[in-house]
């Protein structure tokens, strides 16, 4: 028995949850987000996001793509922002 092309969740939540993380991680790989290495994982009925971006901007454009493909999905987020940023004062050496 076949669900394909249907939207219905047939095959169940967790199947359903699967097909959207797909989706949306192929779009995160898409454009100018590809390169980052953010994963998505189903953790029970929410979504775990973890990884490393380069910065904030770049960190809340991921979280808004994420919260438009899995509206109504708990998101938690654990993504690290690596960006560097110059030192406000000079560094003291012991």
């Amino acid at each position: 028995m076949s669900t394909h092309g249907s939207q219905d969740a047939g095959g169940g939540p967790a199947e359903n949850l699967d097909y959207r993380i797909a989706h949306l991680q192929d779009r995160l790989a898409s454009g100018e987000l590809g390169e980052l290495g953010v994963r998505v994982e189903a953790r029970g009925q929410a979504v775990l996001l973890t990884g490393t971006v380069p910065s904030s901007p770049c960190r809340e454009e991921i979280l808004r793509t994420v919260h438009e493909e899995l509206a109504g999905i708990p998101v938690h987020s654990d993504l690290v922002v690596t960006e560097a940023s110059s030192p406000d004062h000079a560094e003291e050496l012991a």
